[in-house]
């Protein structure tokens, strides 16, 4: 089982692609080589494959990185499920997490949702998706600052306040805000529970 994430950048038109397309580059560069295991194409459209346990997170950590530039968010349709032919990139092969993500992805483009799941599993799709909806109407509002210390949060879980102060250049107690103001609470707890369910045969 794998996952695929099929996204598309929102307002990407309004900024230079040099704003984000580096930092893209840079986290999908973890999940292995492109075009096997992601594919950046049409200009702001991408897909990535990665762990089914993994998926939620990544998708997270995509929308934090991108919501940290002010004005950018993303829409992605996640896909899981089997892959059951290789082709010369990630955006060539097939299977049920392929065909899943992409009419999953197509789907949000008229629901005007930005984040969505497909199992195949009517019931964990229908339980996740609520799920998401309901943190996506915080996630949709990071601004540039919830988003960065997200970002960083997501990045090195291991980070105390103090250590985070230091790397944002900011007071502790100013840490404490900004980790309440993103909700990362729910955040964390959003991805525990994905964990379980995907976990959970």
């Amino acid at each position: 089982m794998i996952a695929i994430i099929t996204g598309d950048i929102i307002n990407s038109e309004k900024h230079p692609s040099s704003q984000w397309i580096d930092l893209l580059k840079g986290y999908f560069n973890q999940f292995g080589a492109s075009p096997m295991n992601w594919e950046i194409y049409r200009g702001d459209e991408f897909q990535l494959k990665v762990t089914e346990k993994n998926a939620l997170f990544s998708a997270i950590r995509i929308k934090s990185m991108l919501k940290a530039i002010k004005g950018l968010d993303v829409r992605m349709g996640i896909g899981i499920g089997l892959e059951t032919y290789v082709g010369a990139g990630v955006t060539e092969s097939n299977g049920p997490a392929y065909q899943r993500s992409g009419r999953n992805f197509e789907s949000l483009k008229e629901s005007k949702i930005n984040l969505s799941i497909a199992t195949g599993i009517e019931e964990k799709d229908r339980t996740l998706n609520l799920i998401l909806r309901l943190a996506l109407d915080f996630m949709d509002d990071w601004s540039v600052v919830s988003a960065e210390i997200v970002t960083l949060v997501l990045d090195h879980p291991a980070y105390s306040q103090k250590e985070i102060a230091q790397k944002l250049g900011i007071k502790q107690s100013a840490v404490s805000q900004r980790l309440k103001r993103a909700r990362l609470d729910l955040v964390l707890d959003v991805l525990s529970y994905y964990e379980e369910v995907i976990t959970d045969n």
